[in-house]
């Protein structure tokens, strides 16, 4: 039985990728099978030379000023995706895993870039960071909509930025974490996962009388982090998570339709995320589940935003993306979109993100 009790509006959207930042051309492509994914030089020796730039961005910047550029952009496109309803009591609240820190001398506190960008849009004392790993796009917007229910704000823009550095290419070298030869969510042959970057924003609203591409209804966090960057091998913080978001909600496991997966390609990721659907919806219900990591690459802080965007476009236009390098299917007893692009009729869409550290969060959208 549905009895959602609360909803936020997505009135307003926005991306930066590396198959571009046009929302809609974007979603074309993915939906076309398409990836990012390229051979990017390095001056280090790395486990792939693979990785997912965005390119409109100019990769010459220094870093921190490629970060801020690339917000700055991204929101931007927002404002005006949302017809320009950006005043001076609308919030702001970003997030990112290290976004410059690990390659940047100066050491600036992961507030202070923070307020740099909202600084560029009036802001800057409506502003909050998120620092969750993986998570903290899908943190962002779990914050952004707390807001919206304590009444602590009308209007929020929210979502997450990374960008690709050198450290961060040679730290999940060194992890074991990167593919040597292609990321394959819930595929036979995963390896590993391959880095990205991009920037994923949305504006939420209180939900009366708005005009929006999705309501967000619930949103649920755990944490089982068994080590700095191992998962609990039970999958229980992401069980949980997923649990408190349909508790929040007010909906049940089997009303839900549509799942976009972290599906980061590393073996014990995939097998965690698959383990923890199971304990949740059972062996009965069988949500379509789709993954843009194999497109986009693994962007980190800003993943869990550009898949919430994703799913919200998947929930609209009733279709979902192939899972790029998917082709020989994991064991597993739900539908994957293998191939093609897969059509559906689900009405609540969940999004979940699995960070490092144990950090795990769970977004549930419905379609307008």
């Amino acid at each position: 039985m549905v009895t959602v009790v609360h909803r936020s509006a997505v009135t307003g959207m926005a991306w930066t990728t590396a198959l571009g930042d046009d929302l809609h051309a974007v979603w074309k492509r993915l939906l076309n099978g398409e990836s990012g994914i390229v051979e990017l030089p390095s001056a280090h020796q790395l486990k792939n030379l693979l990785a997912a730039p965005v390119r409109d961005i100019d990769l010459k910047l220094p870093i921190q000023q490629r970060l801020h550029a690339m917000a700055v952009h991204t929101i931007q496109n927002l404002i005006q995706d949302a017809g320009h309803k950006i005043d001076a009591t609308t919030w702001l609240v970003l997030g990112t895993s290290f976004g410059s820190r690990l390659d940047d001398n100066e050491r600036a506190s992961m507030h202070q870039w923070a307020q740099n960008i909202a600084s560029e849009f009036g802001l800057q004392d409506r502003c909050i960071s998120v620092s969750t790993a993986c998570s903290s796009g899908s943190d962002a917007i779990l914050v952004a909509d707390e807001l919206i229910r304590s009444n602590k704000a009308d209007k929020v823009i929210c979502g997450g930025i990374d960008v690709l550095t050198e450290a961060k290419r040679i730290a999940h070298s060194e992890l074991g974490t990167m593919s040597s030869t292609y990321l394959r969510a819930f595929d036979e042959r995963h390896d590993g996962t391959l880095l990205g970057e991009g920037a994923g924003f949305i504006l939420l609203e209180n939900a009366k009388d708005k005009k929006a591409y999705a309501y967000l209804i619930g949103c649920g966090s755990a944490n089982d982090g068994a080590g700095l960057t191992a998962p609990d091998h039970y999958g229980r913080g992401a069980s949980l998570a997923i649990e408190r978001s349909l508790k929040q909600a007010g909906i049940s496991a089997s009303d839900i339709g549509l799942i976009n997966a972290h599906g980061s390609g590393t073996p014990i990721n995939d097998e965690i995320e698959l383990h923890s659907l199971q304990t949740v919806f059972g062996q009965k219900n069988s949500p379509l589940i789709f993954a843009t990591k194999g497109a986009l690459g693994h962007t980190l802080g800003a993943t869990g935003a550009l898949e919430t965007i994703a799913l919200i476009l998947a929930l609209r236009e009733k279709i979902v993306p192939p899972i790029v390098g998917l082709e020989k299917l994991y064991p597993f007893n739900y539908p994957l979109a293998v191939g093609s692009a897969k059509k559906h009729q689900a009405h609540y869409g969940l999004n979940i993100t699995l960070g490092f550290g144990g950090f795990d969060t769970s977004l549930i959208f419905e379609a307008v």
